[in-house]
């Protein structure tokens, strides 16, 4: 049978009722922007990320731009993020003037390599961005000593990882900011875009809940240039909604990611990915190269969302092993096929800001991600698992 790489209908289909409940609700009182749906969102965000402040915004790229915004980055300041991961991070800091400086990723987890990091701070660094990729968090701990030591901002992008945690916290909840996505494929999936900003502190709460006004406060006084970066009532409404079913979202992912490593991992040339090795610190950018498929893990202190079930097929294997799963009517993709780095629009960008980034080239050879999706049934987690079993034959 063919899987999709994803169906929202199989999770919102079934909330039906209740979502046109609440459209309902909003149609009836006709607040539709900044309604009180906003900011019963927001407080419940809050309340389960276990901060003090939550801002809701128009998408996640607005989330992080808003970040960097209320920190007033600006050109002559540099910005350390992952070279691996989604344009929207690097993307936020050039638009503002200011450069990104990419930094290379750990092979295990494929988050930021804090190492790397660490060698590439300059007098002009401003602030680091780590990536929580895939549902997984970025090691914090690391990340936070080295902020600390050289007196920069954190800006989490938690935009595949709200409700992930590490060592007991939220990802997104450790640094200056944290930010979230609610596009329709994410874990907490909203009905167009959305995105999320939270913060343990009060002055930044409120200079982000400015910005997203055009700068105003109050009404029609204009003490700096913001931007309309409000999210909708009605989409707040329909992710409350939601955002009550999230926790069996998340448990569903989880199951369907261990029943992929059982199952896979018994095939010949498969290893589970080390998590003794996922230190953020290279290891070697040819990890996968002697192994067919390196099935991904959770490391230690990490509680996982599964975003993306992400294989590493080394060897040159990888597309051949995409066709053939598509071919079977399998959904898959590559997150992400060019680094940060070697795009076409950062080209102009110092030379030494694009330095150094062995392992996430590898990556964007050899991963492939998997349907993960938490409504998948046992038949379709079957048929994903034979199809790569031919596949790798």
């Amino acid at each position: 049978m063919p899987v999709p790489l994803l169906d929202v209908n199989a999770q919102n289909l079934p909330l039906q009722s209740e979502l046109e409940q609440v459209f309902r609700e909003v149609l009836q009182h006709g607040r539709f922007i900044m309604g009180p749906e906003v900011a019963a969102f927001e407080e419940e965000v809050a309340q389960m990320l276990e901060v003090e402040h939550a801002v809701a915004v128009s998408s996640g790229t607005d989330a992080l731009l808003m970040a960097l915004m209320a920190l007033e980055i600006g050109p002559g300041d540099e910005v350390l993020c992952p070279a691996f991961t989604f344009f929207a991070t690097a993307g936020a800091i050039h638009r503002l003037g200011a450069t990104p400086v990419f930094v290379d990723v750990c092979p295990v987890c494929f988050n930021l390599d804090v190492e790397d990091a660490a060698a590439k701070v300059t007098t002009r660094t401003r602030a680091i961005m780590p990536v929580h990729l895939f549902g997984q968090s970025a090691p914090m701990d690391a990340v936070l000593a080295l902020s600390q030591k050289h007196g920069l901002a954190v800006v989490e992008d938690a935009a595949q990882a709200i409700g992930a945690r590490y060592h007991g916290r939220a990802c997104g909840a450790m640094g200056d900011f944290g930010t979230y996505s609610f596009f329709p494929s994410k874990n907490l999936g909203g009905f167009g875009d959305g995105g999320m900003v939270v913060t343990r502190d009060a002055a930044h709460a409120a200079r982000l809940r400015s910005l997203r006004n055009h700068g105003m406060e109050p009404k029609y006084y204009h003490s700096h240039v913001g931007g309309n970066f409000r999210m909708d009532t009605l989409q707040a409404a329909l992710l409350r909604t939601k955002l009550r079913h999230y926790a069996a979202y998340t448990a569903a992912r989880q199951s369907n990611a261990a029943h992929y490593t059982a199952a896979l991992s018994q095939l010949p040339g498969v290893v589970v990915a080390d998590p003794a090795h996922c230190q953020c610190a290279r290891h070697g950018a040819s990890a996968a190269a002697d192994a067919a498929v390196v099935l991904p893990v959770a490391c230690p202190g990490n509680d996982h969302i599964w975003n993306q079930y992400t294989l590493r097929l080394g060897g040159g294997r990888r597309d051949a092993v995409k066709q053939a799963l598509l071919e079977a009517g399998i959904g898959c993709e590559v997150y992400y096929p060019v680094t940060l780095d070697q795009q076409a629009c950062f080209a102009s960008l110092p030379e030494a800001s694009r330095q150094g980034c062995e392992v996430s080239h590898q990556l964007a050879l050899e991963v492939l991600s998997l349907p993960i999706y938490g409504e998948l049934v046992p038949a379709q987690l079957d048929e994903v698992v034979a199809a790569v079993t031919r596949a790798l034959a």
